[in-house]
C-alpha cells in the first residue's frame, strides 16, 4: 500500500502544472487586479483588410472582456504614425497633443481635438518625433528619436518645449539650426539643449524640472547601448503652478548625469553583466547640446539594449520617494532578447536635485516569447497598474508568430523578489504590422487614448478605451 501510495502522490504532482494555475489565478481576480472581466486568451494572428479597417477602426483590436473601443480620430489627415500623446490641459483636456515619428518634411507635432477628432498641425520638421509629455508647469516637452550623425551639425535629436499649444499652428523646425519660425506663435517653441542630444524616447519627469531619460541605442562593438541620464535643473520649479514664459522653465539651464551601476570596489564593477543593482550618477561635464552618445562609453555609463519609453511612478512619489519605470526593448527576432521592464530607485523626492542618493535599478518585468519587445509604458492612475505596449518584429512576429499585444502588469507585493506579481493580455492587434503606442489615461482612469501605429488603413488611428472597472 506504501508503494501504491507513492505512485499516487507522485502521478499528482506530475499532473500540477503550477503555472497555469497562477494563470488561472490572475484570471479569476481580473476585476480585483486589472479592471476587467477577462484577459484576451491568446495573440491574435488575424489581418484585417484596409477596407474593413476603414469601414470599422475598432476592428483593428481585441480587448479584454470589459473593455471597448471607440474611435477618436480616425481622419484621412491624422498621420500615420501618431506616437506618444500628452491630454492637453492635463485636469479638464480638450484636445491630444501627439508626436509624429515621421521625417522632417511631414507634420511633427499635431493636435487632435477629443470632442470630434479634427486634426491641426503644430510644428513640421522634426525628425522621428517621439516622446511627449505634459510638464507641472504648463507646457508640453518633445522630442525626436533621431540618432547622431558623424557631422557635428547633428549630434542627435533635438528636446523641445512649447507653451500655449493650442494657440501655435503651422510652425517650421529647422533641426541642424535649432530655429523656429513662420506659422502662428513661433516664440511658443523652444529648444532645450541644457539636456544634450541623443534619440530621445523615454521622459519621466518630476513637478521640480529633474528629468530622466534614455538614449534609444543598441549595443554594438563600439557603444555599450543605451545609457541613462538625469537632468537636474539650475533653478528647479519650487512653486506650484504654470510659468508665463519659456524662460522660466526649469529645463532652460541645468547638469546632466548618466547612470554608472556598480559601486563595488570604489566603482569598479560597471559594464557589460552589471545591469541591476546600485549605483551612482556620473557627472557629465560640458554636456549642452552635446552627443550624449558619444559620452556614454567614455564615462563608463551602464547600457542597455534600446531603452524606449519611461513613466515616473505616482505613488512612490506620492510618499516623497523617487522611482521610475521604462522598458529596454530588446531584439526578438534575431536573438530571441525579449526585452524588459526596469525601474529606478533614487531615495527621496526633496533631495533629488542635490544628487546625494545612489540609484538603484531592478527588474519590474522579464519577457519572453509571449510578452517581448515592451515599448511605451503608461501608469494607470487610481489602480496603479503598468499599462505595456508590445512593439515585435513585424511582420507578424518572427518567433511564435503573431500580433502585438497590450499588457497590464500589476505593481510587486509582499514578497522577496521586485517583480511584478502578474501581467493579463488586455488588448491584441488584427493588423500584422501595426504596433500599440502612445497609450495615455485622463486623471480619473476611465479612458485610455492609444494609438494604432503605421496600420493597414494608411492614416493615424486614436482609439478610446473604456470600461475599466
Amino acid at each position: 500500500m506504501v508503494a501504491g501510495s507513492l505512485a499516487t502522490s507522485a502521478a499528482a504532482i506530475a499532473t500540477f502544472n503550477f503555472g497555469e494555475f497562477r494563470d488561472k489565478q490572475l484570471d479569476a481576480h481580473s476585476e480585483q487586479l486589472f479592471g476587467i472581466v477577462s484577459p484576451v486568451a491568446a495573440s491574435s494572428t488575424e489581418s484585417v483588410s484596409a477596407s474593413d479597417a476603414n469601414a470599422d477602426p475598432t476592428g483593428l483590436v481585441t480587448l479584454a472582456k470589459g473593455l471597448h473601443a471607440s474611435v477618436l480620430s480616425a481622419k484621412s489627415n491624422l498621420p500615420p504614425n501618431i506616437d506618444m500623446m500628452a491630454l492637453w490641459p492635463p485636469d479638464n483636456p480638450t484636445h491630444i497633443v501627439a508626436c509624429n515619428e515621421e521625417g522632417t518634411a511631414q507634420p511633427g507635432l499635431v493636435r487632435i481635438r477629443l470632442s470630434d477628432g479634427a486634426v491641426e498641425t503644430i510644428l513640421t520638421g522634426t525628425n522621428s518625433c517621439d516622446p511627449v509629455k505634459a510638464t507641472a508647469w504648463g507646457t508640453i516637452i518633445f522630442g525626436e528619436e533621431a540618432s547622431p550623425t558623424s557631422s557635428p551639425a547633428t549630434p542627435g535629436g533635438w528636446l523641445l518645449e512649447i507653451i500655449n499649444p493650442l494657440n501655435t499652428t503651422g510652425v517650421s523646425f529647422d533641426r541642424v539650426s535649432g530655429v523656429l519660425s513662420g506659422g502662428a506663435n513661433a516664440g511658443n517653441i523652444a529648444v532645450r539643449p541644457a539636456v544634450g542630444r541623443l534619440a530621445f524616447e523615454g521622459l519621466a519627469l518630476l513637478p521640480n524640472g529633474v528629468l530622466y531619460y534614455g538614449d534609444e541605442n543598441r549595443p554594438g562593438a563600439t557603444t555599450v547601448g543605451g545609457a541613462y541620464f538625469k537632468f537636474i535643473p539650475t533653478h528647479p520649479k519650487t512653486t506650484p503652478g504654470a510659468i508665463a514664459n519659456l524662460s522660466d522653465s526649469p529645463l532652460a539651464a541645468g547638469a546632466i548625469y548618466g547612470l554608472r551601476l556598480g559601486k563595488n570596489g570604489g566603482s569598479t564593477d560597471n559594464g557589460q553583466g552589471t545591469n541591476t543593482g546600485l549605483g551612482t550618477w556620473v557627472s557629465i561635464p560640458n554636456a549642452n547640446n552635446a552627443n550624449l552618445r558619444s559620452l556614454s562609453a567614455t564615462n563608463h555609463l551602464t547600457g542597455y539594449y534600446r531603452p524606449e519609453d519611461a513613466e515616473v511612478d505616482l505613488a512612490a512619489l506620492n510618499q516623497g520617494q523617487v522611482r521610475f519605470c521604462g522598458n529596454n526593448t530588446g531584439n526578438e527576432g534575431t536573438d530571441h532578447l525579449w526585452g524588459e521592464t526596469i525601474c529606478v530607485t533614487d531615495g527621496a523626492y526633496a533631495n533629488v536635485t542635490l544628487n546625494t542618493a545612489a540609484p538603484e535599478v531592478q527588474y519590474l518585468v522579464i519577457g519572453t516569447s509571449d510578452f517581448s519587445m515592451m515599448d511605451n509604458i503608461a501608469l494607470q492612475p487610481v489602480r496603479g497598474n503598468w499599462i505595456i505596449h508590445e512593439d515585435g518584429d513585424a511582420p507578424g512576429r518572427a518567433v511564435n508568430p503573431h500580433n502585438n499585444d497590450l499588457w497590464s502588469c500589476v505593481e510587486d507585493g509582499d514578497d522577496a523578489d521586485s517583480l511584478s506579481d502578474g501581467c493579463v493580455r488586455i488588448g491584441t492587434l488584427n493588423d500584422l504590422n501595426a504596433e500599440w503606442t502612445g497609450g495615455v489615461f485622463d486623471a480619473a482612469g476611465s479612458h485610455f487614448y492609444v494609438s494604432v501605429q503605421h496600420n493597414v488603413t494608411g492614416h493615424g488611428v486614436i482609439l478610446d478605451i473604456t470600461g475599466w472597472r
